[in-house]
């Protein structure tokens, strides 16, 4: 079908999130009827009919799909470290038995929230991506697969500290790494987009939100504007996070906790030196990075530096 027949039911994945209710809101306002998995004891996501339940019991996704009978499945879930267990077992495992059900339900298009850095894929939680995105891609379903390139909230957890008067933290000169970051609200338009835009249907979506890309010395502009003062800025050499990588991937030979720690240090170096935007030719192309939506992130800064939003990072780590 090139489109989802409307007013239809979408079961939504990962809707406790902050990008999960920027998709529920977005669907709602389109006029879906959003049902939710989520977790016994999750509070409410306005927009979705919750329904309690685990996305890695089989059992579960088998009752629900049958007892709703959705037409499409929209999902925001993903791993909450990107640790290699935990991303094998949501990223990838946790999604192929969704699919799984949703191919037994007769649902007739999957959306998948992924993520731009598995085009260059250096970590076990980007390679968990794209094997799943490799089974949707060949399920038989329509799909859409979303990569991001950044989210505001992965951009907003220095500002308590510049605000409090301490300093911002960049990786060697804080022009390294660019990226086009897109807020929950217009992915979440983006993610309903792909449900009726037959344009949109059975292909890999690289998606950011308005331009210019930005720098992290781009953010401390933002806020040394927003603040009214000059932002001191600490460099923090490369080879310092290396020799740390370095230090707890010895310790984790004997010790799981730094083991874990080794991985999550790994990712903060990946995204240290690497563009959120798309490779091509050899090279981040930022020009050849879509962009979709109106909100900008010196905007968010704004509003979260007024008290009127929250970083939005909840329980995930990294992400």
């Amino acid at each position: 079908m090139d489109t989802v027949r409307k007013p239809g039911k979408v079961l939504l994945l990962g809707a406790t999130g902050s990008i999960g209710r920027g998709a529920a809101r977005a669907l709602t306002e389109a006029g879906f009827s959003v049902v939710a998995l989520v977790r016994p004891g999750s509070v409410a996501v306005p927009g979705c009919r919750l329904v309690e339940g685990q996305v890695t019991d089989p059992a579960d996704l088998r009752a629900l799909m049958q007892a709703e009978r959705p037409l499409a499945v929209v999902s925001c879930l993903a791993s909450r470290t990107g640790e290699p267990g935990d991303a094998w077992a949501v990223d990838h495992a946790a999604h192929a038995l969704v699919l799984a059900a949703a191919k037994a339900a007769g649902v007739e298009r999957f959306v998948l929230l992924s993520a731009i850095c598995v085009q260059r894929p250096k970590l076990e939680f980007q390679r968990a991506k794209l094997a799943f995105e490799a089974e949707l891609q060949a399920s038989g379903l329509d799909w859409s697969i979303v990569r991001p390139t950044a989210y505001f909230k992965s951009l907003s957890g220095q500002v308590a500290r510049v605000k409090a008067g301490k300093p911002f933290l960049v990786f060697g000169d804080g022009r390294l790494t660019a990226c086009k970051p897109i807020s929950d609200a217009d992915l979440g338009r983006y993610l309903t987009l792909c449900l009726t835009d037959p344009a949109l249907k059975n292909r890999v979506l690289p998606i950011g939100g308005p331009g210019p890309a930005i720098t992290p010395m781009d953010q401390v502009a933002f806020l040394g504007r927003l603040l009214g003062r000059p932002v001191p800025v600490k460099r923090v050499p490369l080879v310092l996070m290396t020799a740390i990588i370095a230090g707890l991937s010895l310790g984790g030979r004997v010790s799981r906790k730094l083991a874990a720690k080794a991985d999550l240090a790994r990712i903060g170096r990946y995204y240290a030196t690497e563009s959120m935007l798309v490779w091509q030719d050899g090279r981040y192309d930022a020009d050849a990075t879509p962009e979709f939506g109106s909100d900008r992130l010196e905007d968010h800064y704004a509003a979260l530096l007024r008290g009127e939003v929250g970083d939005g990072l909840g329980a995930h780590k990294v992400f």
